[in-house]
């Protein structure tokens, strides 16, 4: 049985590597007297690699997950640019800074939806039929103003030493679609987004 993890997953040389520990641990977690059949040696050998998956698994870092080219938004930029830089750039949300570069605050698609009155989970018949109904009344609530009055504070953020289950477990607590990972001085050096954690779990074959 072989795994492989994409290259964005691995931060060593060496791929899974099942040890001698991981299979101690396996077989002491087996009840029981323990006859080496094949039967017994596949109960084992998977057992003891669940547990080098995990292993690897909590060994990776935000360092190895995020991406490193992050779109950071001015505070003070209007809400219209704002939009229309995230359309642009196919994506839901993005860090909001000062002007040190320090993140403030995450707009995201659900700011514009809850300052627009749609709530932040509506439903596509709910949009089409607030936007028929109130349209001047909904666009009038979005004129000069800008990202800072809208966004989500204070944001959420990681370190670049976080364990890929921290982050996961920090996403399921928060209920986060995304998380800025910053240096000692506060300065973004990237961004884990809900896609990463699919795709790591998607490497590690789904068995965390």
């Amino acid at each position: 049985m072989d795994i492989t993890i994409p290259t964005k997953y691995l931060s060593r040389s060496s791929g899974l590597d099942i040890s001698e520990q991981d299979i101690i641990t396996a077989m002491k977690a087996i009840q029981g007297y323990i006859d080496i059949t094949p039967g017994d040696f596949k109960e084992i050998y998977q057992a003891a690699y669940t547990l080098a998956i995990q292993r690897l698994f909590n060994s990776f870092t935000a360092t190895d997950l995020m991406t490193k080219s992050v779109l950071l938004v001015s505070q003070e930029m209007e809400l219209e640019e704002a939009a229309a830089l995230l359309a642009k750039k196919h994506i839901s949300g993005a860090p909001v800074v000062d002007h040190e570069k320090k993140i403030v605050g995450i707009v995201s698609e659900k700011d514009f939806l809850r300052e627009m009155g749609f709530g932040t989970e509506p439903s596509i018949m709910q949009i089409a039929t607030y936007c028929l109904q109130n349209k001047s009344r909904m666009m009038g609530k979005l004129h000069n103003r800008t990202v800072g009055d809208i966004m989500t504070r204070p944001p959420i953020t990681g370190i670049p030493e976080m364990t890929i289950g921290t982050v996961s477990t920090l996403f399921v607590d928060q209920k986060i679609n995304r998380l800025p990972i910053v240096d000692k001085n506060g300065l973004t050096v990237g961004i884990v987004t809900r896609t990463d954690l699919a795709h790591s779990y998607s490497a590690f074959g789904g068995r965390i």
